[in-house]
């Protein structure tokens, strides 16, 4: 089989690596890819932001099936096109990638079809910000506030007061700091408790349920400063007891995937569903329309059943002819950042010690944002550079391993939490 993945961060890494366990593949495709990735597949310089071209491209290269990791081509309609050709292809249409690509979207989908949230509000202009405020209908602060279209993961902002809302809103709706993704924004009741992200494949008929995983959003430990796109997650066998995830299965996703078709839209893909697990139960903060990042960097590695197969039966409308095997380990990812990110990160920086974290036991290496200079040197070329997730028995060895080997790697402005799969506080 020749495969094609679309993307070129961590994620992709992963994926990547995972397609190339089985030996049903001949050859492995990735635009744009990295310098990682490139170690072990043919990466193309493509724009993920012309679907049509990249269906076509696909088509000349004789690709049997197509994967997507970022959403940003899946709400551009990348898989429409890639069907349109005939091609088979692993990712939602564009109207049901609506639920990523649009919190208002997502937020108004979850109110029709009763799927636990929290209580929000829409609004386009300042003034309407102030009289959701007036009303009290959030109870008060602190509130989110989310911009309504994608943002790499850094859209989302916890006011703690109304001042410190308004300047939010002034800077989205105003001064637009996220372009058109800000146009409209939701504001929202903070919930308490415990974020958890569960994930599921599905065919458009049969849903399975990957392992779950829990992420680190903030910049900082203790879940301090900006949202970033994540950094760092783990997954471990007894993150969600099999109650609960029956529970989340039947109030939350299968609504989900029946409110869909509900309103003529098949989901075929990876549902990511980001949750809150509150003292009222688990509650919706956000979906995904693919596999999280970094989430797929401790998911996949856990996965025993061949990764092809998987994406195969999605695409084939097969997966009840399958069924998911996963190891006991557990599995831990630290990513390392650029100086400045999540804002303007630093690139160009020279990365060393890559070699001696790769002989860490247990340890795997997902590049990101890294590229090869004009004199071949490994450099640094956006914020988050790369994943060091590590397997072990139990959590705590799979940390220990994950930072051990985190530490060989060094490049100029390197930030990192400390934090990652420690006791995560309740919020």
């Amino acid at each position: 089989m020749k495969l094609l993945v679309l993307g070129g961060g961590g994620r992709e890494a992963a994926v990547v690596w995972k397609i190339l366990q089985s030996a049903r593949v001949e050859q492995v495709y990735c635009a744009p890819g990295n310098a990682g990735i490139a170690r072990m597949a043919t990466c193309l310089d493509l724009d993920l932001k012309k679907p049509d071209k990249l269906a076509a491209v696909a088509k000349d290269l004789g690709v049997n099936l197509t994967v997507c990791g970022p959403e940003q081509p899946l709400v551009m309609g990348v898989a429409d096109a890639f069907n349109r050709l005939g091609l088979r292809f692993v990712g939602p249409s564009r109207a049901a990638a609506c639920l990523e690509g649009s919190k208002v979207f997502a937020k108004e989908f979850m109110s029709r079809h009763h799927i636990p949230t929290a209580t929000f509000a829409v609004c386009e202009t300042v003034d309407e910000a102030k009289d959701i405020f007036d009303s009290n209908l959030l109870d008060g602060f602190p509130v989110v506030v989310k911009a309504d279209g994608l943002a790499a993961g850094k859209g989302v902002f916890i006011a703690q007061d109304r001042e410190q809302a308004m300047d939010v809103i002034q800077s989205l709706l105003v001064e637009r700091k996220l372009g058109d993704a800000g146009r409209r924004i939701v504001l929202e009741a903070c919930l308490s408790g415990v974020e958890t992200s569960f994930l599921i494949f599905t065919d458009g008929k049969t849903m399975s349920p990957l392992v779950p995983a829990r992420d680190y959003k903030r910049i900082g430990d203790g879940d301090t400063g900006p949202n970033t796109g994540g950094m760092g997650a783990y997954s471990s066998p007894d993150l969600l007891d099999a109650s609960l995830q029956r529970k989340i299965l039947r109030q939350i996703v299968q609504p989900t995937l029946t409110g869909l078709q509900s309103e003529g839209t098949v989901f075929k893909g990876v549902l990511y569903v980001g949750l809150m697990l509150t003292e009222q139960g688990p509650k919706v903060l956000e979906y995904n329309a693919r596999l999280g990042d970094p989430e797929a960097q401790v998911i996949l590695p856990r996965l025993k059943t061949p990764f092809v197969d998987v994406l195969a039966s999605i695409a084939d409308g097969t997966l009840d002819t399958l069924e998911l095997k996963w190891s006991d380990e557990s599995a831990v990812c630290v990513v390392l950042a650029s100086e400045g990110y999540p804002e303007t990160a630093t690139s160009g920086c020279p990365i060393t010690g890559i070699e001696k974290a790769e002989l860490h036991p247990g340890v795997l290496l997902f590049h990101a944002a890294t590229k090869r200079d004009e004199t071949g040197q490994l450099v640094t070329s956006g914020g988050r550079v790369i994943g060091v997730t590590a397997l072990g028995d139990t959590l705590a060895q799979a940390r220990q391993r994950a930072y051990a080997a985190a530490a060989e790697i060094t490049f100029p402005g390197k930030q990192y939490r400390t934090d990652i799969a420690s006791p995560q506080p309740v919020t």
